[in-house]
């Protein structure tokens, strides 16, 4: 008899981690606070207060694959990225800001956050380069870490969500 592994013996018993397993809203919280004081500027701060996101929505993320395979991603209004941006750059600011801007200075947070949710992951994992445009979709509502502040009176949300939907029989929350 030749037997061939096709990996189902194990795959049918096997669940993939959701992120609240791996990391908390407070890590999540610590890892932003500590991307803001050194991207943005030591006296800018995120209050953890959810405020209602309206208006033109802009999100930046990058995605995290290995054990757990997902997607780090920052939501905000178009005035807000383009506050972020100038905060970012600074002097080096021009008076105008084009679209590209906002997406390097927007896209370059998400990938600092990434990076760093990334580092507090188990195992080896790999980081994308940063994208922005409309979030990616919420593919396993069970696999979501969010958190909600505010930046300059303005709502910002990072979400840590998984990739992949639930595998058939898991456990849905």
């Amino acid at each position: 008899m030749n037997d061939v592994d096709t990996g189902e013996r194990r795959r049918s018993g096997e669940t993939r981690p959701v992120i609240t397993e791996l990391i908390d809203e407070a890590t999540v919280q610590s890892i932003a606070e500590d991307a803001w004081t050194a991207l943005v500027g030591e006296d800018e701060i995120l209050l953890p207060i959810p405020g209602e996101l309206t208006g033109d929505i802009v999100s930046s993320w990058v995605d995290v694959v290995g054990p757990w395979t997902g997607t780090v991603v920052l939501t905000t209004g178009r005035e807000t990225a383009a506050g972020l941006t100038r905060a970012l750059l600074g002097d080096h600011a021009p008076d105008e800001l084009e679209d590209e801007d906002i997406a390097d200075a927007f896209g370059e947070i998400a990938n600092v956050v990434g990076g760093n949710v990334k580092a507090a992951l188990p195992g080896p994992s790999a980081l994308s380069l940063p994208d922005v445009g409309d979030a990616p979709a919420v593919r396993n509502p069970a696999d979501v870490c969010r958190l909600d502040v505010l930046w300059r009176g303005e709502p910002l949300s990072i979400s840590v969500q998984g990739a992949l939907p639930a595998l058939p029989g898991a456990p849905q929350n």
